[in-house]
């Protein structure tokens, strides 16, 4: 028992900081590539934008434009006929600071709702938390400016035991206080029953498999199917 528990621990903070240590190149979207701001289809789909690094990204996939997580909503929503269009906008080692510089020229493109997953990277360096919380306040905060009527939506993350109790656990309270302080809906961890399991993770114990990215996608979609209503 010892033994497992302490593999899960170890696997889980591989999870966590492996979104800041990609060294190969990676494609940065999935779903539509977000390398230029893009329109919709039709005036009859909304879009769904999902922000964030390399778990948003689909580092490692094969075919990260059907495998990960946000692609694999994509397919969901497609599937119920929704009138939603999913755009990945996700970047490998995206840090908050690095998200708050790039946002606004990716707001060029009308956002009907937003998906935030950023702060990851941001942990592993130690970055102190209330900069992590500043710089995302300030992304939110740009989206609001912009379009003010688009659904917001926060994917939650956590920093491992070794980080320290203190940082942990003040890491951990950003993403729910931040949901409360700004009516976001909140995925309270979006790596649950994925990190720390070695079959849902890639070779390099870090990033989600593609049977790992599609249990991520249904966190996801449990509190995003809510909100697409």
């Amino acid at each position: 028992m010892m033994r497992t528990t302490l593999t899960g621990l170890m696997l889980t903070a591989l999870t966590i900081t492996g979104c800041g240590n990609n060294t190969k190149p990676t494609n940065e979207s999935t779903s539509t590539p977000a390398t230029e701001p893009t329109k919709t289809d039709s005036a009859s789909k909304k879009i769904v934008l999902f922000f964030g690094d390399s778990l948003t990204a689909g580092y490692g996939l094969d075919d990260p434009a059907n495998d990960a997580f946000p692609a694999v909503v994509g397919h969901k929503v497609d599937s119920l006929k929704l009138p939603y269009k999913v755009v990945n906008a996700g970047l490998s080692g995206e840090t908050t600071a690095g998200g708050n510089a790039r946002i606004n020229w990716l707001l060029k493109q009308k956002v009907d709702v937003f998906i935030l997953e950023l702060g990851a990277n941001d942990g592993l360096r130690g970055i102190p938390v209330n900069e992590t919380s500043k710089n995302l306040q300030a992304i939110v905060d740009k989206v609001k400016a912009k379009y003010p009527q688009a659904k917001l939506v926060l994917l939650g993350m956590q920093v491992p035991p070794n980080m320290g109790a203190d940082y942990s656990n003040k890491f951990k309270n950003v993403f729910p206080d931040m949901a409360k302080k700004n009516n976001m809906a909140l995925v309270p961890f979006l790596l649950q029953g994925v990190g720390g399991v070695a079959s849902l993770n890639q070779g390099d114990g870090i990033h989600p498999t593609a049977q790992g990215a599609k249990i991520v996608a249904g966190n996801v979609w449990a509190v995003l199917k809510d909100v697409l209503k």
